[in-house]
């Protein structure tokens, strides 16, 4: 398979967004990064295991319910409503996955997206000591984690008034799907951006003006973080990935091209 070409594509597009998380893919494999890797990975399969037993019993459950509670003639939407259901509770399972992930190994991803940009701009980042970093970036993921619960429960009330409207309802997993690529999106950029003392505020601003590229990276990562197994390897790439796209096209003098991975 040919080694990736420079990254050309131009700014703010799905294609870009998608992009990076690729090719953050191939960088996380690079000798320099495999350590800081490593860690994550690690903790990323300790919670792997509990996020999918709780996958499979809540799969279950949900479509029990579901279809007790349609009468005979309607039978025929079991199907329809099952496939809802799988829909829900894979997003749900990769959400919830990502979530705890990044509560504790944050400080690792931070450092993560430090050497990565270390690694592709070739200019050292002034870092901090573990003792001052790792209560920062805890903090900064309880910041984090309260605008995702905050927001995430009115997105599930309105999407709870929308699962009684015909019709409107089948609008909810599409909306549910947009709601957790934002929130991807938002968590792994957040690093490199907090290593550089970036407001929280600031970055969603800078996300949504680029919003395609956003969704693009958010979009594909969010895939990956539903699928069993992959979703162990996916966080990485995305932060490498996230750290990418900052620095093309967020940080204050984006780099008009980014380097060839493979000569790295």
């Amino acid at each position: 398979m040919n080694s990736p070409a420079p990254m050309t594509t131009g700014s703010n597009n799905v294609h870009s967004g998608a992009h990076y998380l690729l090719n953050g893919a191939r960088l996380m494999l690079h000798p320099k990064l495999r350590i800081f890797v490593l860690i994550p990975i690690l903790v990323n399969i300790l919670i792997f295991m509990v996020t999918t037993a709780a996958l499979f019993a809540q799969f279950a459950a949900a479509t029990e319910w579901l279809t007790s509670y349609l009468p005979e003639w309607l039978s025929f939407l079991a199907n329809i409503l099952v496939g809802i259901a799988v829909v829900m509770v894979l997003l749900l399972y990769g959400y919830s996955f990502s979530l705890l992930t990044n509560i504790i190994a944050a400080p690792f991803y931070g450092i993560l997206a430090e050497k990565v940009e270390e690694l592709v701009t070739g200019e050292s980042i002034q870092g901090e000591p573990l003792s001052q970093m790792i209560p920062r970036t805890i903090w900064r993921e309880m910041g984090k984690l309260w605008y995702f619960i905050t927001r995430g429960l009115a997105v599930m009330l309105c999407l709870l008034a929308l699962s009684f409207i015909p019709l409107l309802n089948l609008l909810v997993p599409v909306l549910s799907f947009a709601w957790a690529i934002w929130t991807i999106s938002v968590q792994y950029v957040d690093y490199p951006a907090d290593n550089h003392k970036v407001a929280f505020k600031d970055l969603r601003s800078q996300l949504w003006e680029n919003k395609y590229s956003t969704y693009g990276l958010g979009g594909l990562g969010t895939l990956g973080a539903m699928i069993p197994l992959l979703n162990i390897i996916v966080l990485p790439a995305a932060v490498c990935g996230g750290t990418l796209y900052w620095l093309k096209e967020l940080r204050q003098n984006p780099m008009s091209e980014l380097p060839d991975i493979s000569k790295l």
